[in-house]
C-alpha cells in the first residue's frame, strides 16, 4: 500500500500577503485541494498525510472534510523545516504502508502518470525521484564567487516531487539524519546517505512549484492549455 505525505507548513514569504500559498486558489480551487485530488486518482495510493502550521490545522481539516473524492487523510502539525514536517507525517503512517511518497503540496500540476511512474520505480529499485533534464548551464562556484568548474549538462537534472521510497529505507534515513543533526534539501539526499542508489524518473516541465504570484499565472496558463480553453 502507498501513503503520500504533503509538507505544507511553509511561511510562503515569497508569495506575500501573509497567507499559506497552498490555500490560495488556482483556477477557483485551493492549490492543496488540487494536489490531493490528483493523488486520490491513483489506485495504489490509499492514505494521505498533510503537514501544516499548527494554527492552520483546523482550517485545513474543515477544507478537506468538505472536499469530495479524496482518499483517507490525516492532518498533522508541521515543523520549522520541511524535513521536520515530514518526520511528523511519518509518525502517522498506517501499519500496512509499504511505499511512501513525499510531494510538495504546492505542485498542483503533477500528473497521475508521473505519480504511477515513480511508484513503479520504487517497487523495482527501492527509491525514485521525479526530475527533468536541466535546461540551463550550471556552474559550480567557490566562496570567492569565481567559477570552479562546469559539470556536463547532460548529467544534470532539476529535481521535483514526488519522491518515493520503501518504508524501511525512508524511516532509516530519517532516523540517521536525526541522530546526526543532518538537514537535507530533499528526501532523496537523506536516503542517499544510506548508500542507496536512487532512480530518476522523467517528469514534466509543467510540474512547477507555485512559490511566487507569477507562478500562479503560469499555472493557470498551463491549466487552460490542458483544458483547451482560451481567455
Amino acid at each position: 500500500m502507498v501513503t503520500a505525505i504533503f509538507p505544507a507548513a511553509g511561511s510562503s514569504t515569497r508569495m506575500g500577503g501573509g497567507v499559506n500559498k497552498n490555500l490560495l486558489k488556482l483556477a477557483g480551487e485551493p492549490i492543496l485541494v488540487r494536489t490531493l485530488k490528483t493523488f486520490s486518482q491513483v489506485e495504489r495510493i490509499k492514505f494521505l498525510i498533510v503537514a501544516v502550521a499548527e494554527h492552520e490545522v483546523e482550517t485545513v481539516e474543515k477544507l478537506l472534510s468538505a472536499t469530495e473524492n479524496l482518499k483517507s487523510w490525516r492532518v498533522t502539525i508541521g515543523g520549522s523545516e520541511r524535513q521536520y514536517s515530514i518526520a511528523n507525517g511519518l509518525k502517522l503512517l498506517p501499519d500496512d504502508a509499504e511505499i511512501i511518497l513525499v510531494h510538495d503540496a504546492a505542485r498542483p500540476l503533477i500528473s497521475v502518470q508521473t505519480i504511477n511512474d515513480v511508484i513503479d520505480a520504487v517497487e523495482k529499485f527501492g527509491g525514485a525521484i521525479a526530475a527533468v533534464p536541466a535546461k540551463d548551464t550550471i556552474k559550480i562556484v567557490g566562496a570567492d564567487k569565481f567559477v570552479r568548474f562546469t559539470p556536463p549538462r547532460r548529467e544534470l537534472v532539476a529535481v521535483q516531487t514526488p519522491q518515493g521510497f520503501r518504508r524501511d529505507l525512508l524511516l532509516r534515513a530519517y532516523d540517521k539524519a536525526a541522530e546526526e543533526n543532518f538537514l537535507g534539501t530533499d528526501d532523496s539526499s537523506l536516503v542517499e546517505r544510506l548508500g542507496v542508489r536512487i532512480k530518476v524518473v522523467t517528469s514534466s516541465y509543467e510540474n512547477i512549484k507555485v512559490t511566487t504570484p507569477e507562478d500562479i499565472h503560469v499555472a493557470e496558463t498551463i491549466l487552460r492549455d490542458r483544458n483547451g480553453k482560451t481567455t
